[in-house]
């Protein structure tokens, strides 16, 4: 039994490696791959959709930055519905051009409704048809001057979904917002760029990311509503054969959790989100598994990236553990341990420290701030096994993340 134990636990092991391999290769592809031309612009029109709750301090200064882009202001309008406000979000954001909508509903609570009342409220009250795409940012975000003449390569190229590259305003505060800081880079220039080099589906986070009007009209409206709506609306994409595009050069600026508490909190909401968006969307993945070509392995990476990659690799992970401990003593199997601890933060640590030396020039921070990032950065990531175990027992509604750090465009450059 301790000999098939073995075997089974090695094989699965190997084929877990396998899944998860082209990770590594990411790590490194945008360095090998040449960036591919760009075809001719048009100047595309869009409508820019905020979703604020309780956000005063931190939105002028968005909406400043909208302001000072290089793209014609006469093709960019700004729509902001205040969601559930209880301070004076929406007269900040009328006196800072944006047209407002407000909006309040504690039975429907979360970013996918709010952004579903906003597009219905400018369908009623404008010819939403003028709008050859849309851009969505979080009010805590700041632009670079460049962004949306950035972005419009995308829709020129026929992508009818996009994003661009999240970098962060608080880089240097402490060892989370350094963390979640790391994180985000590597997402966007070694993961979103890696699946642009080979013509795969880019991955939405968050905010900083559109879609056109005929996306939104193929979708019948923003029907995105699970605790992690980006994630949804990826998945969505991969299996219905949308391809989401990448553009490097469309850098915002995003504020991230000051306190771990937070962070906690915020996570666990991911790991539920996930969770529901697996269940939704399994069939969908599984068809599209099916479908061939660049359609099929966006939906495998979404699968091991999903709920069924982590039980699977969990699994895989107790079986391993469960043989260790029957054919080692209890010092052996403690010594397993040790050594699959290390090698987990000495590799999580390299990855860090490969995002840092990549994107050293565009961080925000003093050089020491930088260095240190990595040495914190594999304990961030290691918090995420207990997240997502605890968010399988318990439940989570959505709520907001304060955003205190007020600072303009303008200032972050001087900064960095």
């Amino acid at each position: 039994m301790i000999e098939f134990l073995t075997k089974l636990s090695g094989l699965l092991i190997f084929i877990t490696a396998i899944c998860y391999c082209y990770q590594i290769v990411y790590l490194f592809l945008p360095f090998v791959v040449k960036k591919r031309y760009k075809k001719p612009l048009q100047k595309n029109k869009y409508a820019i959709l905020i979703a604020a709750r309780n956000e005063e301090a931190v939105l002028p200064h968005l909406l400043d930055s909208i302001h000072a882009q290089d793209y014609p202001s006469e093709l960019v309008d700004t729509f902001v519905v205040a969601d559930n406000c209880t301070d004076n979000t929406a007269q900040v954001a009328r006196e800072h051009g944006a047209t407002v909508f407000t909006r309040f509903n504690k039975a429907r609570v979360g970013k996918g409704y709010a952004l579903n009342y906003l597009l219905d409220q400018i369908k009623r009250s404008f010819d939403i048809s003028q709008y050859d795409a849309f851009l969505i940012f979080d009010a805590d975000n700041l632009l670079r001057p460049d962004y949306i003449s950035n972005m419009n390569h995308m829709p020129s190229e026929g992508y009818q979904a996009f994003c661009g590259y999240r970098n962060t305003k608080n880089f240097g505060t402490n060892w989370i917002t350094s963390s979640y800081a790391l994180w985000y880079l590597h997402e966007s220039s070694h993961m979103n760029r890696s699946r642009d080099a080979i013509r795969s589906s880019a991955s939405v986070n968050g905010t900083g990311f559109g879609f056109t009007r005929e996306l939104l009209e193929q979708l019948g409206g923003w029907n995105f509503f699970t605790l992690t709506e980006d994630i949804e609306f990826n998945t969505w994409c991969a299996s219905h054969g949308v391809r989401i595009g990448y553009c490097q050069d469309a850098m915002l600026y995003d504020e991230q959790p000051l306190t771990f508490r937070q962070s906690w909190r915020q996570r666990t909401r991911w790991a539920q989100g996930g969770y529901q968006v697996s269940v939704k969307y399994v069939k969908h993945l599984a068809h599209g598994l099916l479908k061939g070509g660049w359609r099929s392995y966006a939906c495998f990476e979404l699968m091991t990236l999903s709920l069924w990659g982590f039980g699977f690799s969990t699994l895989v992970g107790l079986l391993a553990m469960v043989t260790t401990l029957l054919c080692t003593a209890s010092g052996g199997f403690l010594s397993c341990l040790t050594f699959t601890f290390v090698c987990t933060y000495l590799s999580l640590f390299a990855m860090g420290a490969w995002t840092l030396l990549t994107e050293w020039k565009k961080i925000v921070a003093t050089p020491w701030q930088k260095i240190r990032s990595p040495f914190f950065f594999p304990f961030f990531i290691m918090t995420f096994a207990p997240i997502t175990i605890t968010a399988l027992f318990r439940k989570f509604d959505w709520s907001p993340i304060e955003h205190t750090v007020a600072i303009s465009a303008k200032q972050l450059q001087k900064n960095s």
